[in-house]
């Protein structure tokens, strides 16, 4: 069994999360800079085994594509087309920044360490796969 990886993908910075090797617990990865993703994906690929990658899709609360799908899109098409071999999901990520947000509130996290972007990316990026992995469509990989 495999990993599962998750991808909060943002204009500047991508949040990346994974499950542990028996897919029982979501873990913050790291944050990297949109322009540095696709050779990290690749070292972690060559690296990890993973069943599959999660991306975050962006919806409205009408269950409409926001726009940050016009970004999305041609994110998702380029990972399908680089690494064939893996299945990609897409998954709604309504609210994660906010829950991310709301946890590290809940952690005690100080307002500096709050403001962290990136922080918020990973921790967002773990929330995704969390809500993936309670979801039917994780129990149907």
């Amino acid at each position: 069994m495999g990993r599962i990886l998750a991808i909060d993908y943002g204009q500047k910075r991508v949040g990346l999360a994974a499950t542990d090797e028996l897919q029982i617990s979501a873990n913050a990865l790291t944050t990297v800079h949109v322009s540095e993703l696709f050779d990290w994906l690749t070292q972690y690929l060559n690296n990890e085994k993973v069943d599959g990658i999660v991306v975050g899709e962006p919806r409205t609360m009408n269950n409409l594509p926001s726009d940050a799908s016009r970004f999305i899109e041609p994110f998702v098409n380029r990972l399908r087309k680089v690494f064939p071999q893996t299945p990609v999901y897409r998954y709604d990520e309504r609210f994660t920044s906010v829950l991310a947000h709301r946890t590290m509130l809940e952690a005690g996290l100080k307002k500096k360490d709050r403001q962290d972007k990136a922080l918020v990316d990973r921790i967002s990026a773990v929330i995704l796969l969390q809500s993936f992995m309670e979801s039917n469509q994780f129990k149907n990989i």
